[in-house]
C-alpha cells in the first residue's frame, strides 16, 4: 500500500514542477520582450531617430518652414529690385 502511495505522489509533484516551469518560461519571455522594447527605444534615441518623445518632427517642420520663409524673402526682394529697376527707366 505505502508504494501505491508514494508513486502517486510523483506525479502531483511532476504536474507542479512542470507548471513551475512554464511560469518561470513565461517571466523569463515577459523580461525579454521588456528589454527588447528598451533597447529598441534606446536605439533610437542614441542614433537621433524620430522616437516617442521626442521633439524631431517638430524642428524637422520649423526648420523646413523657416527654409521657406528664407526663400520666399529672397525672392520678394529680387521682385522688389526688378520692379525698382522698371520704374527707374
Amino acid at each position: 500500500g505505502s508504494v501505491i502511495l508514494e508513486l502517486s505522489k510523483e506525479k502531483p509533484q511532476e504536474r507542479h514542477l512542470d507548471r513551475q516551469a512554464a511560469q518561470f518560461g513565461a517571466a523569463v519571455a515577459k523580461v525579454e520582450a521588456e528589454l527588447s522594447a528598451q533597447i529598441r527605444y534606446l536605439t533610437q534615441v542614441a542614433t537621433g531617430q524620430p522616437h516617442e518623445g521626442s521633439s524631431y518632427g517638430a524642428r524637422k517642420s520649423c526648420q523646413l518652414a523657416l527654409n521657406r520663409l528664407d526663400y520666399a524673402r529672397r525672392r520678394l526682394a529680387e521682385l522688389a529690385r526688378g520692379c525698382e529697376h522698371m520704374l527707374d527707366q
